[in-house]
């Protein structure tokens, strides 16, 4: 049986051990292919019933008094999804604020932490949130940014870092060093013990951002030496559109750092409300202010189903949808003026790959339009697909896959003349 014969799709799923947790998610149209797990996961069911019964039983009747025991609850949230995603063990996450918060807060705590040092490192191919936020922090304390240019072909393929690649950059002013784990435009995977244990080397922190990778890929942060990590919830991890982020600082590490936003939370006597500021031991002194209850009941609800599944099983499937993408890819993309920009071997990649062409901006809304198919767009030409190990099935990403080849081949995408939404 062939890759090009829907049967084949088929029987992925018949064998497909995470098969069944397709059924436990709100999907309202079973003809959508729906291949964009990577920007926002699908509901569960049980998040309807979590998100209600919250309401209803807890802050409906308790009102305040419910806060005693909401009080802390971005740690054992943050304790869940350490353990079944991050590799983590407990006291080290916390679920909480958004990822752009968390990474402020981790990057410029440890910049602060290596004073005298002057440069900070990062990549072209960066979430522009995340470079953002460094051209920010470095203009307001005069510190040199350093950007590597990841997306020449010559710098870097499928721009991924290595430690090759940031070798030309490091020296002993460099306080940190921060990449994505899976970069989002490109599906690239950078290797976590090499880098860390590289930067280290030299005296500096790396900050981690795993948002395209959390509930995708085993990271194993313990084992790998990790120290410092961000991501959000809402991809992979299935928490819903702005769910609570989190933000993961190995014990080791802990009483090294002070983040800048010293919020009543991480106060070691929290409700003496005295006039001075004690940074609380553990991951709580990481903590800026009350969590969002109703956000974590999502994230609870979802990654207590990503545990039940296995992050082993889940990173599993990843690779292989996506390498059923790269093969489909190959036999009816390539010849019409598609190119491949996620790398073919599965231990570079995530779970999602990308495609350039030349009209990706007109063919994704057309995708969207015309064949009901929802990718996804980023600047300057690439298309994303994605399998969402959980809700995705087989034959979703090869039904896609055919509709995309049609689309090409009818050039019916040449009538989008633009979008309504300012949303790619």
């Amino acid at each position: 049986m062939k890759v090009t014969d829907r049967e084949y799709a088929l029987d992925l799923d018949k064998n497909d051990p995470l098969a069944q947790f397709k059924s436990r998610f709100v999907i309202t149209d079973p003809d959508l292919c729906y291949l964009d797990g990577n920007s926002l996961g699908r509901l569960p069911h049980e998040t309807v019933k979590a998100v209600n019964d919250f309401l209803t039983h807890e802050w409906g009747r308790e009102v305040v008094n419910g806060w005693s025991h909401w009080i802390d609850e971005a740690q054992p949230a943050g304790d869940l999804l350490g353990r079944s995603v991050l590799g983590a063990g407990p006291g080290q996450v916390l679920v909480c604020d958004t990822t752009s918060v968390n990474f402020y807060q981790l990057c410029l705590a440890a910049i602060n932490s290596r004073p005298g040092r002057k440069t900070i490192i990062t990549d072209a191919a960066n979430f522009p949130t995340d470079r953002y936020i460094l051209d920010g922090i470095a203009k307001q304390l005069g510190l040199n940014l350093v950007i590597i240019d990841n997306e020449e072909p010559a710098v870097s393929e499928n721009e991924r870092i290595t430690v090759d690649t940031l070798k030309p950059y490091m020296n002993e002013d460099v306080a940190l060093v921060t990449i994505e784990v899976i970069q989002y435009r490109s599906g690239a995977r950078n290797d976590l013990k090499s880098i860390t244990d590289f930067v280290r080397s030299f005296g500096a922190w790396v900050v981690w951002d795993a948002s395209h990778a959390a509930g995708a890929i085993e990271m194993d942060f313990d084992a790998n030496g990790v120290d410092l990590a961000v991501g959000c919830t809402y991809k992979y991890g299935n928490s819903g559109p702005g769910s609570p982020a989190w933000l993961y600082v190995a014990k080791r590490v802990q009483k090294e750092l002070q983040v800048p936003i010293q919020g009543w939370f991480a106060n070691e006597d929290q409700f003496g409300m005295g006039a001075e500021f004690v940074k609380a031991d553990g991951i709580r002194g990481f903590q800026i202010a009350s969590p969002s209850i109703i956000g974590i009941r999502g994230v609870q609800t979802a990654f207590a189903m990503i545990e039940e599944a296995g992050i082993k099983a889940i990173a599993h499937k990843a690779a292989a949808g996506t390498q059923m993408m790269i093969e489909l890819y190959d036999a009816w993309l390539a010849d019409l003026g598609y190119s491949l920009l996620t790398s073919r071997d599965a231990n570079e990649r995530g779970g999602h790959i990308s495609i350039g062409h030349p009209q990706a901006a007109q063919i994704c809304v057309a995708l969207r339009k015309f064949v009901n198919v929802i990718p996804d767009y980023r600047t300057p030409n690439a298309i994303r697909l994605a399998i969402a190990p959980l809700p995705t099935s087989y034959v979703e990403i090869w039904d896609g896959f055919e509709r995309l080849r049609d689309l090409t081949l009818t050039k019916k995408y040449e009538e989008i003349k633009g979008s309504d939404s300012r949303v790619t």
